[in-house]
């Protein structure tokens, strides 16, 4: 699922680092990854988005260090950090697959 944020933050960065697409071609083949500029062009746009790696490699030319929140996942990622608590009661529940219903009741999931 494409992020539409991914091209806005790309855009704001590349201007904010005073870089020229050509620039940022320059850069990309300083770390081995050869791109057209039509292909920066697009990125920005929202046309295609690059892959994971590239992006990582973008982060870094960019100095941009919260990748996620910067991209708009801090919301959504938030829930997914688990406590010590947390991790163990669901390593326990996944030993006890016959308590899944009475857990569901239990947690008013039902």
């Amino acid at each position: 699922m494409k992020n539409p944020n991914i091209a806005k933050v790309l855009k704001a960065y590349r201007k904010l680092n005073h870089f020229s697409i050509n620039d940022l071609v320059m850069k990309l083949e300083d770390y081995k990854l050869p791109v057209a500029p039509k292909t920066i062009y697009g990125w920005e746009s929202g046309q295609t988005q690059p892959d994971a790696d590239t992006l990582l490699v973008l982060c870094k030319i960019y100095n941009i260090d919260n990748i996620l929140g910067t991209f708009g996942y801090n919301d959504s990622w938030d829930d997914f950090f688990l406590t010590e608590e947390e991790r163990s009661l669901v390593q326990h529940y996944r030993k006890m697959p016959d308590m899944k219903a009475a857990v569901k009741k239990l947690l008013e999931m039902e």
